[in-house]
C-alpha cells in the first residue's frame, strides 16, 4: 500500500527551493547519459531543484546545494548519481517504513550511513568518481564481529535495511549504543546524513523495481556505467510485507472466537426435522448437534530458545505484537525459556517479562521438554522463537508457529514458518 507523508508549510518556507528545474546539476544530467545510460533513464522519473542547504535527497526529489558546483565534473556527475538512485532504490520511503516499525529504536543516521554506503559501492562498481571521502558497504561490513567475509557478491547478497540491522544490532552492554568501530568511521570519513523522509512520496515499490531493471539492461546494452558493471543486484525496492504483520494477522486468527459443535443443544435444523415427524407421527430423525461459542479463554504459550540467535530488537517487536493482541483478545499468554530443557515459566502480560526471563546464552536446544509441556496444556497456539539449531518432534494436535531470525536451510515439517530478517 503506498506510504504518503507530506511537509509542513513552515520547513517548505525554510528550505528556499526553486521552483524551476536545477541550474546547478543540468550539466552532469546532459552529461550523464554517455557516462551512465541506466542512471540517466532513471533520472528522468527524479524531480531536480536548487536550494540553499547541502545536496540531499527527500522522496521523489533530490535538492542541489550551493557546494555542488565545487565539484569537478565528474564528481559532480557521481554524486548527481548517487541522489538518483537513493530516489530510484526508494530510499526515503524505506526509511520511512523503517522508522515506523521500529519506533524510538530507529536510529537514522545508520540508516542514511547504510543507503550511501550501498549506493557509493554500486557506483564504484560502475566506474564511477565520487566525492572523497566516500563510505562503502564492504568496510562497513568488515568492522562489524559475526558477519561472513565480505565477497564480490555484495551487491548481489547484501541490501540496505540488511546492512542497518547488521550496524544496529546489540553489542554486549548498552543496546541502544552504536558500535564504536561505526562511530570511528564515521568521523573518520565525515558522514553527513544526505537522505530525508520528511516530503511528499509514494512508495511505488514495485513500479521503480520494473524501472530499475529497464534501466539495468539498458546499460548492459550500452556497456557502460552500473548497467554493465551488475549481474545481479540485490538492492531493489520490493513490497515485502514485514513479519510483524503477518504475525499479527496469525495471532488474531489463533484467538478468533470460532463455533464449535455441541451436544447440549440441537441444531435448529433438527428441531425443525422433529416436529414436522412428530406432527406427522413419524420417526424421529437422527439428532444433530448445534453449535455453542468456545467460552475457554484462549491460551498463546511463546516459547524463546535463549540459546539461539534472537536479538533483543526482534525480541521486542515480537512482544509488543503479542501484548496488542492479548490486550484486544483477553488471551493467556505464556513466556516460557528453554535450551535444553524448560528453565523458565512467567506469563507475558507486559513487556517487562522479557526482562525477568532467564536467558542462557550458549548451549545446546532440544524442542521435546517445550512440546511435551504444551502438549498437556492444549493451547490455542505455540509460538517458538529460535534458529532450528535441533530435531523437530513429532507434530502436534495444536497450531505451532517457528519463529527464526533468518531463512532456515530446512524447515520444519510442519506448523508455520515466520522469518523476522526484516
Amino acid at each position: 500500500m503506498p506510504t504518503t507523508h507530506r511537509r509542513g508549510p513552515k520547513l517548505e518556507r525554510c528550505r528556499q527551493v526553486s521552483g524551476a528545474h536545477s541550474r546547478r546539476a543540468r550539466q552532469a544530467l546532459t552529461q550523464m547519459g554517455d557516462i551512465d545510460p541506466a542512471i540517466s533513464a532513471l533520472a528522468l522519473w527524479c524531480t531536480h531543484r536548487d536550494h540553499n542547504q547541502q545536496t540531499e535527497t527527500d522522496g521523489d526529489t533530490i535538492y542541489y546545494g550551493p557546494s555542488f558546483t565545487q565539484l569537478s565534473p565528474p564528481e559532480q556527475i557521481g554524486l548527481a548519481a548517487h541522489h538518483v538512485l537513493h530516489v530510484a532504490l526508494r530510499h526515503s520511503a524505506r526509511q520511512f517504513e523503517m522508522a515506523t516499525r521500529q519506533g524510538r529504536g530507529f536510529k537514522p543516521k545508520l540508516y542514511s550511513l547504510a543507503a550511501d554506503a550501498m549506493i557509493n559501492e554500486t557506483l564504484l562498481a560502475g566506474g564511477h568518481a565520487l566525492p572523497r571521502p566516500a563510505v562503502r558497504a564492504k568496510e562497513l561490513i568488515a568492522l562489524l564481529p559475526g558477519l561472513e567475509p565480505v565477497t564480490p557478491k555484495i551487491l548481489a547478497d547484501w541490501d540496505t535495511d540488511r546492512l542497518y540491522l547488521a550496524l544496529t544490532a546489540p553489542l554486549e552492554g548498552d543496546p541502544s549504543q552504536v558500535n564504536p568501530a561505526v562511530e570511528d568511521y564515521m568521523i573518520k570519513r565525515k558522514f553527513a546524513p544526505d537522505l530525508n523522509s520528511k516530503g511528499s512520496f509514494e512508495t511505488h515499490s514495485d513500479v521503480w523495481a520494473t524501472r530499475v531493471e529497464q534501466a539495468l539492461e539498458l546499460g548492459r546494452s550500452a556497456g557502460v556505467g552500473i548497467g554493465a558493471a551488475l549481474i545481479r543486484f540485490g538492492d531493489l525496492p520490493t513490497s515485502a510485507v514485514p513479519w510483524e504483520r503477518h504475525l499479527r494477522r496469525l495471532l488474531l486468527k489463533a484467538v478468533s472466537d470460532v463455533p464449535r459443535l455441541s451436544h447440549k443443544r440441537p441444531a435448529a435444523r433438527w428441531v425443525a426435522q422433529d416436529a414436522l415427524a412428530r406432527a406427522a407421527s413419524a420417526p424421529a430423525p437422527a439428532f444433530q448437534p448445534g453449535t455453542a461459542r468456545d467460552l475457554r479463554r484462549p491460551q498463546i504459550i511463546v516459547a524463546l530458545d535463549t540459546s539461539s540467535s534472537v536479538t533483543d530488537m526482534q525480541l521486542d517487536l515480537f512482544a509488543s505484537e503479542v501484548l496488542g493482541i492479548q490486550r484486544r483478545s483477553d488471551a493467556d499468554v505464556q513466556l516460557w525459556g528453554f535450551d535444553t530443557g524448560l528453565h523458565s515459566q512467567l506469563r507475558l502480560d507486559h513487556a517487562d517479562a522479557l526482562n525477568r526471563l532467564e536467558h542462557r546464552r550458549g548451549g545446546g536446544t532440544d524442542f521435546g521438554p517445550v512440546f511435551d509441556a504444551s502438549a498437556k496444556m492444549r493451547p490455542s497456539l505455540l509460538i517458538v522463537l529460535t534458529d532450528l539449531d535441533a530435531p523437530v518432534p513429532p507434530a502436534p494436535h495444536h497450531p505451532v508457529i517457528w519463529a527464526v531470525p533468518s531463512p532456515a536451510p530446512h524447515p520444519p515439517r510442519f506448523g508455520t514458518l515466520l522469518v523476522m530478517d526484516r
